[in-house]
């Protein structure tokens, strides 16, 4: 009899850190339906926060920073894999857009905020799609690199500086940016969308 030896697959590290930001956006949903007693409110340098916060604020610089991580380790090592290339985008937009949809729902911003956010997601993703049926990739552009990075610091600074007057134009300069970032993608791609209405 032939003993068969069956490798066990293990997950890498980098699909394990987008797996964390999963769970990541999971703990911020849990903190943010959590009812906020009086005494979690305290004071630094005249602003107010409260404990959790500053932990839904923690834990978002966590993603944040798994986000970069997982896909510069991905690449240094080789270890690019489905698995990661499916989970990592998803992570991403669940961890900002879940953000944008809380500080909206604490009336720190109008509905429109995260609205503009995930309309643009979805419609880059459809373009995307399509792109990979014609044999194409759309690789990020500059403005889809600079709609993040004014994500993050918009959210960053109205989770920390809640109480600062006017922090909440961050998030529609932010939302501007998203917006703007969606029109290019369509219409960098839209003889490939169209091509079929034409005659």
């Amino acid at each position: 009899m032939t003993n068969v030896k069956t490798e066990k697959k293990t997950i890498n590290l980098p699909n394990k850190i987008t797996i964390f930001r999963m769970i990541v956006v999971i703990a911020i949903i849990v903190l943010a339906l959590t009812p906020r007693p009086e005494n979690w409110i305290f004071s630094i340098f005249g602003i107010k926060h409260d404990y959790r916060s500053v932990a839904i604020l923690v834990l978002f610089i966590l993603g944040s920073i798994s986000d970069w991580l997982d896909g510069h380790l991905a690449r240094k090592n080789n270890l690019v894999t489905t698995f990661g290339k499916f989970m990592d985008p998803i992570a991403d937009k669940l961890l900002v857009n879940t953000l944008f949809i809380i500080v909206a729902a604490g009336g720190l911003v109008h509905f429109i905020v995260p609205i503009i956010m995930i309309s643009r997601d979805t419609v880059v993703d459809a373009i995307r799609m399509i792109a990979v049926g014609e044999g194409k990739v759309i690789a990020a552009s500059k403005l889809g690199k600079l709609k993040t990075v004014t994500q993050m610091i918009a959210l960053i600074a109205m989770l920390a500086l809640t109480t600062v007057p006017y922090i909440e134009i961050l998030a529609y300069v932010a939302a501007v940016v998203s917006l703007i970032s969606g029109i290019d993608y369509f219409m960098k791609n839209k003889d490939t969308i169209l091509k079929d209405l034409r005659s």
